[in-house]
C-alpha cells in the first residue's frame, strides 16, 4: 500500500474514533449540551448578562446569545436552534398558537412603563398621529400596543402609515425623520427620549398585560433541568446584586446597554424584576395568575386576528422551577 493509501486509512479509522468518542460522549451520565438562551437588546433581561459578568455561569453548560430582535429569537425557537428566549407573553401565545414546544418557567419582567409608543415633539396627542408615519416591530407585542394606542384615540391602523422596523432601527429612523413615531422599548426608549422625543403611551396603560417570560423548549426541559434552574438562580442572585449594590450592578450594566448609568436607572423604573416570592404569586397553583392573564389576552388576540386557536394557557406554565430545592 503507497503512502497516499495509508493516509487514507489512517484518516478514516481516525474519524471512525472520534465519532465512536462523541457518540460515547452523548451517551455518558455526565454530558450534556450547552444550553442556548436567546434575548434581543432589552432591560428586562439585562439580569442575565449581569448575571454572566458576575460570574454565577461560569461553571454552568449555557450560553447567552444576543439577537438583534425577539422576532429573530422566536424564528430560533421555531427552528429548535435556541433551546430557551426571553419573549413578550403575547410572543409565547404566538408560538402555542403555531404549535412550537415551550413551556413558560419564569416570568423576567413586568413591563409599567418601559414599552411606548414614542413621537416627534410635534405631534402633541395620539390623535394627531392620524397620517403620520408609525414604526413598529413586526411582533405580537408591537402590534398589541400600537393596536391599544390607536383605539384609544379612536383611530385604526388604516389611519396611519405603518412602516415595519426592527428594534435595532428605531433611533435612526426616528432621527433620519423616516418616522414621526414608533413602538418601542428600553433601551431605545430612553435615547429617543433622551433625543428629543416623546411618550403617547406605554405600558402603564395596559397594567400586567406586556410581561416578559422565559419559554423553553420542550424537549430541553427533558435534558437540561439543571441548567435551567442554574439560568434562574444566576438572575435571581443578580437581582439581589442590583437590590444591595445598586451603583455597581448600575456600572455593569450600561455599557452593553449603550446608556449611561443614570438612563439605565431611569429606564428600570418602567420595570417590576419580579423575585422568586413574586414568580411563586404569578405562576403557582391551579390556576396561576399568569395563566389568567395570558387567557385574557389571547381572548384580545384572538379577536383581533393575532390568534387562531383557543390555547390552554394554564398547560403552557411549567412551575417546576419555582421549588426552593429546584433552584439549589
Amino acid at each position: 500500500m503507497g503512502k497516499a493509501g495509508s493516509r487514507t486509512t489512517r484518516s478514516r479509522l481516525l474519524a471512525g474514533l472520534l465519532l465512536l468518542a462523541t457518540l460515547l460522549a452523548g451517551c455518558g451520565p455526565t454530558y450534556q449540551p450547552p444550553f442556548t438562551v436567546g434575548t434581543n437588546p432589552w432591560i428586562g433581561y439585562e439580569p442575565l448578562y449581569l448575571a454572566r459578568a458576575l460570574g454565577h455561569y461560569d461553571d454552568v453548560p449555557l450560553r447567552l446569545v444576543e439577537l438583534g430582535s425577539n422576532t429573530q429569537a422566536m424564528d430560533a425557537l421555531r427552528a429548535g436552534r435556541l433551546d430557551a428566549a426571553g419573549l413578550t407573553l403575547d410572543e409565547a401565545l404566538t408560538l402555542a398558537d403555531e404549535q412550537v414546544p415551550i413551556r413558560i418557567v419564569w416570568v423576567l419582567d413586568v413591563s409599567a412603563g418601559a414599552d411606548a409608543l414614542v413621537a416627534k415633539p410635534d405631534i402633541p396627542t395620539l390623535a394627531a398621529l392620524r397620517g403620520r408615519r408609525i414604526g413598529v416591530e413586526q411582533t405580537a407585542v408591537g402590534a398589541y400596543l400600537l393596536d391599544a394606542a390607536l383605539r384609544r384615540a379612536g383611530l385604526s391602523a388604516a389611519d396611519v402609515t405603518l412602516v415595519p422596523l426592527p428594534v435595532d432601527a428605531h433611533v435612526s429612523a426616528f432621527e433620519s425623520g423616516a418616522i414621526d413615531a414608533v413602538v418601542t422599548f428600553d433601551p431605545a426608549r430612553q435615547a429617543l427620549l433622551n433625543a428629543g422625543g416623546q411618550v403617547l403611551f406605554d405600558s402603564r396603560m395596559l397594567p400586567g398585560e406586556v410581561v416578559d417570560v422565559l419559554v423553553v423548549r420542550r424537549d430541553a426541559l427533558d435534558c437540561c433541568t439543571q441548567a435551567i434552574a442554574s439560568l434562574i438562580a444566576g438572575q435571581q442572585r443578580a437581582l439581589d446584586h442590583l437590590a444591595r449594590r445598586r451603583e455597581d450592578a448600575l456600572a455593569r450594566m450600561a455599557p452593553r446597554l449603550g446608556l449611561s448609568p443614570a438612563d439605565v436607572a431611569r429606564s428600570l423604573e418602567g420595570l417590576v424584576l419580579p423575585d422568586a416570592a413574586y414568580n411563586r404569586s404569578l405562576l403557582d397553583g391551579p390556576t396561576p395568575d399568569l395563566a389568567e392573564t395570558a387567557r385574557h389576552q389571547a381572548r384580545l388576540m384572538r379577536q383581533r386576528g393575532l390568534l387562531s386557536t383557543d390555547i390552554d394557557t394554564r398547560g403552557l406554565i411549567d412551575g417546576q422551577f419555582l421549588q426552593p430545592e429546584s433552584r439549589r
